[in-house]
């Protein structure tokens, strides 16, 4: 094998939810009807943050919204690009008229997902549904004509079950399995069926899941793939890691081969694990969101965000170095957080760390970096 491969670094995030508020400022706005129970305009949330941190320009270019987050990854340049992607792309009007929340973005203004050069958009969540099988239809033919891969719904449950097969730089595929689960809000209604669009629906407390993936794994890889499964589940608030998902993410790796469990929903980053000297993320936390301004939870400090640099071992999988970039929303970009928002940040991952393995340190540029024996 081709030395260069050795080793393979990535960039991971949690949710990156470019629709509503984000939507309206961008060059080619939307729709800004909503259908929530008090919010009835897109716009309020654009307003909203700018009371809490300033004007807002409108009509901003697609990486505006990226801010300082395209230059670190032009730094660290990693060899592929994975985010949750938390919001349909689409036009359709038919809104999911049982859920409270819905999100969309114009697809005209998909050049915001290619600004950063993202691979792979995970899909496997509770609001890619959010208007309808012709929004879901929408939003995976934008992401595939944008050279975007999805990967945890489909048009079958064949395609949702699928994995995004991806070719970095170097030699090899890296494949990224997703799925979403009813803990984090996923309708079990909207779960894909042989001749039905939907999601790649599971449950992490049900009996036999571990094997479901195992078997799907075994069917897509070849040797040297390294397999990465992304899941989208639990509360949006709350350090608490369940014994399932521990139980899981254990059972993907002792038992399926994978490399790295990418978990996401939170609102805020959680506690994370080296198992077996694989990463193991139970919470990104938010990267990209309209949120800003919005009350409540503050103790957790949601505007915050990392974004995750994992250096894995191509031909084994495991963890070689992790360094994480500290973020914050302000007027609806990311910029690099303060010193201080980054301690923080350190002290709840050195707090929350699962299995106490080693610790996470502020380095001089303002980076964390985990190191472990």
């Amino acid at each position: 094998m081709n030395a260069e491969r050795k080793r393979i670094r990535l960039f991971l995030s949690g949710d990156v939810m470019t629709g509503r508020g984000i939507d309206q400022i961008l060059p080619h706005p939307g729709e800004a009807r909503l259908h929530e129970a008090f919010v009835k305009d897109a716009r309020y949330y654009v307003h909203l943050a700018e009371r809490h941190s300033g004007p807002i320009p409108r009509g901003v270019d697609c990486e505006y919204i990226w801010g300082d987050a395209l230059a670190e990854l032009d730094n660290l340049a990693p060899d592929l690009r994975i985010v949750n992607l938390e919001t349909a792309v689409t036009t359709s009007d038919d809104h999911w008229r049982v859920k409270a929340v819905h999100y969309r973005m114009n697809p005209a203004n998909v050049d915001c997902l290619t600004a950063a050069r993202l691979d792979c958009c995970v899909v496997a969540n509770n609001h890619v549904l959010d208007w309808g099988y012709a929004g879901l239809e929408e939003t995976l033919t934008t992401l595939r004509q944008a050279g975007i891969a999805a990967a945890g719904a489909g048009r079958t449950l064949a395609e949702a079950q699928r994995p995004a097969i991806l070719r970095p730089s170097t030699e090899g595929r890296v494949l990224v399995f997703a799925a979403g689960s009813p803990t984090r809000g996923v309708p079990r209604s909207w779960a894909a069926e042989a001749d039905r669009p939907g999601v790649h629906v599971f449950d992490e407390t049900a009996p036999g899941v571990a094997e479901h993936f195992r078997t799907l794994i075994e069917t897509f890889r070849r040797p040297d793939d390294l397999v990465i499964v992304s899941l989208h589940w639990g509360p949006n608030w709350g350090y608490d890691v369940p014994e399932e998902q521990r139980r899981l993410a254990h059972e993907l790796i002792d038992h399926c081969g994978v490399a790295l469990v990418h978990g996401h929903s939170s609102h805020h980053v959680k506690g994370f694990e080296v198992y077996r000297r694989r990463l193991i993320l139970y919470g990104c936390g938010d990267l990209l969101t309209d949120y800003e301004g919005i009350g409540g939870h503050e103790e957790y400090r949601g505007d915050l965000g990392l974004m995750y640099f994992p250096t894995l071992d191509a031909d084994t999988g495991e963890l070689v170095e992790l360094t994480m970039r500290p973020t914050q929303m302000q007027r609806l970009r990311l910029r690099f957080a303060s010193t201080t928002d980054g301690e923080w940040l350190a002290a709840v991952l050195n707090r929350e760390m699962i299995g106490a393995a080693g610790r996470v340190v502020v380095q001089a540029d303002g980076r964390l970096a985990f190191t472990w024996e």
